[in-house]
């Protein structure tokens, strides 16, 4: 199967995030979210996203606040992401630029986590504006292989309830009777 075709069983499955966090007046979908989506995915098709900083320009930003003086830096990253299938090293290549304001010690992690932030819900075209939109869409992809991709009883539990009930077949059942005996 070709990379591409892996990458698009990531964005058919997951097509909106409802945002969950809050700061300075803006509502985001924060990283943790987006990869709590599409990592278990990216691990199931075996997937990884390679990040790499091509530049970095810092800039200081001086202004008054209702505080007084403030100082913090601008961060300017370009980085270029890549996917890898780590079964054929079939790769992706994308670049992609972000800013970040903050703190002085924080503004190049403030760039970088807005940089995969964005890249990866505009990769995959993921909508972020409406309202209870993280419900799971069907899955394209075999369950067996999502479930047996997982490593902790979480990523297992995450694995099946984001299952539809179409994707359910016999096999997915006997596994599930089986860890139920197991936890007992």
């Amino acid at each position: 199967m070709s990379i591409y075709k892996k990458l698009i069983k990531i964005q058919t499955q997951v097509s909106g995030l409802g945002k969950d966090k809050k700061a300075f007046g803006y509502d985001y979908v924060t990283g943790t979210k987006i990869l709590s989506f599409i990592k278990p995915i990216m691990d199931a098709e075996g997937i990884i996203l390679k990040q790499e900083i091509i530049s970095i320009d810092n800039e200081r930003q001086d202004y008054k606040s209702k505080n007084g003086e403030k100082s913090e830096i601008l961060t300017k990253v370009m980085m270029k992401f890549t996917w890898v299938d780590v079964e054929t090293g079939d790769k992706d290549e994308n670049y992609f630029g972000a800013n970040g304001q903050n703190g002085w010690d924080k503004g190049v992690g403030s760039a970088l986590t807005y940089a995969e932030r964005y890249f990866l819900l505009k990769y995959f075209h993921i909508a972020t504006d409406e309202d209870d939109i993280d419900q799971p869409k069907p899955l394209p992809i075999d369950g067996i292989k999502l479930l047996n991709g997982c490593t902790t009883l979480k990523e297992l539990q995450d694995a099946y309830t984001s299952l539809s009930k179409s994707d359910i077949n016999k096999e997915v059942t006997e596994l599930k009777d089986k860890l139920k005996l197991t936890l007992k």
